[in-house]
């Protein structure tokens, strides 16, 4: 199958488009716009764990305005937001309400792992209370590392997330879940056990490292 980005005889060159944008000509297609409009109306939720969404809230104040890039609609409900910013520590007695507010967030929806804390565990990774990564029950689409990570990185996922909005396909393998049909959506929402979570992972989503040891070390 031939890829849409590759120019033919019957498709014009980016030069040919630019000289055409020039005379006022648009040439464009229905995929272009309808991901032009998702990629800038990115509405995240309001929602925040700890001290990394002190820098996400920073982010849509006036000396960083992420009102720029159409993402200043922070809503209240997940019902009516497309991205959850992880920001901050998940413990293990929150991670299943983040799982619950990802269920209840429509498609299509994006997440953040948005700092150490939510990637990995941080500074707190050896406690038995944090969860090592929320990647563990929920899928992750841009990791934000830091320690917290600055307004200027969560802007970089941000343009990070539209660029790959801007190459999602409407139709085909490639195509996004929420235009497949049978796409499972909704992540199995952890319980607690008499020690840990149960399950302690999506096993869809993560698996642990194999360590390969060599003989007689």
């Amino acid at each position: 199958m031939r890829d849409p980005a590759t120019p033919t005889a019957e498709t014009p060159t980016s030069a040919e488009r630019d000289e055409l944008r020039r005379q006022g000509i648009l040439l464009t297609s229905i995929e272009e716009i309808y991901n032009w409009g998702r990629s800038r109306s990115v509405w995240p939720l309001q929602f925040g764990l700890a001290c990394c969404a002190i820098e996400m809230i920073a982010a849509s104040m006036a000396r960083f305005d992420i009102a720029r890039f159409g993402s200043e609609v922070f809503r209240p409900s997940p019902r009516q937001a497309d991205l959850l910013i992880v920001s901050g520590t998940v413990t293990k007695k929150m991670a299943p309400q983040v799982v619950r507010l990802w269920n209840q967030m429509p498609e299509p929806k994006f997440c953040f792992a948005m700092g150490a804390c939510a990637i990995s565990g941080g500074p707190f990774k050896q406690g038995y209370n944090v969860l090592k990564g929320i990647d563990r029950y929920i899928p992750v689409d841009i990791y934000i590392p830091g320690c917290p990570p600055r307004p200027e990185a969560l802007l970089h996922a941000l343009m990070q997330l539209q660029e790959k909005i801007r190459g999602q396909r409407l139709t085909g393998p490639s195509a996004p879940p929420h235009l497949q049909a049978g796409a499972a959506c909704d992540c199995p929402v952890p319980a607690f056990g008499g020690h840990d979570l149960e399950p302690p992972k999506n096993p869809a989503l993560w698996q642990p490292p194999v360590l390969v040891r060599k003989e007689g070390a």
